[in-house]
């Protein structure tokens, strides 16, 4: 519980971006077991995330109903047992990134400053979802790195996009709690939107598609290359259209079905990678 292993959808939100990096670089048929390799780190790291994330906001979460049952919020898991947890699971995110090469590991040693900032964003940004999107798409750089050895022009344009991305779906999540975050003082993007959410959601998600076409352009500049992406890009206007901002269990519906968002991006990525 304290990993969140019981909620997946956590680290294939922080896979997908990894896997796009490997596949629009080229490596979908060289490379796969490193998508393997992302996918195990994903896993861990978003477990070791979670306890961390935890342990520094356990006074925050006690105040929030969805959160203050949390293990460690709860005293249900020791902060002790928290942070030997935290030490195992990022034992495994070691031996994963030796699994890399040497450029593609300091890239990925990048993350460790701002996943430790993370957790304080909410107290003194409205917009810590922004940070969310750095933290969540930095496997990205990681697995294009990887494969090309360098991080060209395409490959920023897919990581700011995946940040877009990113802050889109953390603020439909986040609609869930802007009743007890405006009382307890936590700050988020929901809150800074009120009652424009949907709008804020649908620039955002928009954005990110164009800048996913240029970066696919960038690297096949061939129609079916944006092609590609319309699945994607249509499963993120479904989202907006039904997305009811004043409804927790759509917000988190809408919220998962990312999940999907990402496996098309993911589907769409060899078809021009395969050919760059």
């Amino acid at each position: 519980l304290l990993a969140r292993f019981d909620r997946p959808i956590g680290w294939w939100l922080l896979f997908w971006p990894c896997a796009w990096g490997v596949l629009l670089a080229g490596g979908a048929r060289s490379d796969w077991q490193l998508i393997l390799w992302m996918l195990l780190g994903a896993i861990a790291m978003r477990g070791a995330g979670c306890v961390y994330n935890d342990i520094v906001d356990a006074d925050l979460d006690r105040q929030v109903a969805r959160t203050r049952n949390r293990p460690v919020a709860s005293g249900a898991v020791s902060v002790r047992s928290a942070w030997i947890w935290l030490a195992m699971l990022a034992a495994i995110g070691l031996i994963v990134l030796l699994q890399l090469p040497r450029v593609a590991q300091f890239v990925a040693l990048g993350s460790i400053a701002p996943v430790a900032a993370y957790p304080f964003m909410k107290r003194i940004t409205w917009w810590p979802q922004a940070w969310l999107g750095i933290v969540f798409s930095w496997g990205l750089p990681v697995g294009w790195v990887a494969v090309a050895g360098h991080f060209p022009l395409a490959g920023w344009l897919l990581y700011t996009g995946s940040i877009a991305w990113v802050i889109g779906y953390d603020t439909i999540y986040a609609v869930q709690d802007v009743e007890d975050d405006a009382l307890v003082g936590i700050r988020s993007s929901a809150l800074a939107l009120g009652g424009k959410v949907r709008g804020g959601v649908a620039a955002f998600y928009a954005g990110a598609v164009i800048l996913w076409g240029v970066a696919f352009w960038l690297v096949r500049p061939d129609v079916l290359a944006l092609a590609a992406l319309l699945p994607a890009a249509l499963h993120l206007v479904w989202q907006v259209v039904t997305l009811r901002a004043d409804d927790g269990a759509s917000a988190l519906a809408r919220f998962r079905a990312n999940r999907t968002t990402g496996l098309l991006v993911a589907l769409a990525c060899p078809v021009v990678g395969a050919t760059a």
